[in-house]
């Protein structure tokens, strides 16, 4: 595989993963409520152990992210460039 190829693939991952969190958390923030109820008819969670599984969750993805896209494409791009 080319080298410019992987930049350009972990970056569009990148952002995509990035998208996916931020919608995460927008749908948790604005309909925190429907989701509660959505998710309270399969389980019977107190509120701050549903605050806490979301957040943990997204910390768990972003780590993921960070981990999986970023660190690999900032390598890569510094390997290419010398440093």
């Amino acid at each position: 595989m080319h080298s410019d190829f992987l930049c350009r693939f972990l970056l569009w991952s990148l952002a995509f993963n990035y998208a996916v969190l931020l919608t995460w958390f927008i749908a948790f923030i604005s309909a925190r409520g429907a989701l509660r109820r959505l998710h309270g008819r399969w389980f019977a969670l107190p509120d701050a152990t549903f605050d806490a599984i979301h957040y943990g969750g997204m910390a768990v993805y972003k780590i993921g992210i960070l981990l999986f896209n970023l660190a690999p494409l900032v390598a890569l791009c510094l390997a290419r460039n010398g440093g």
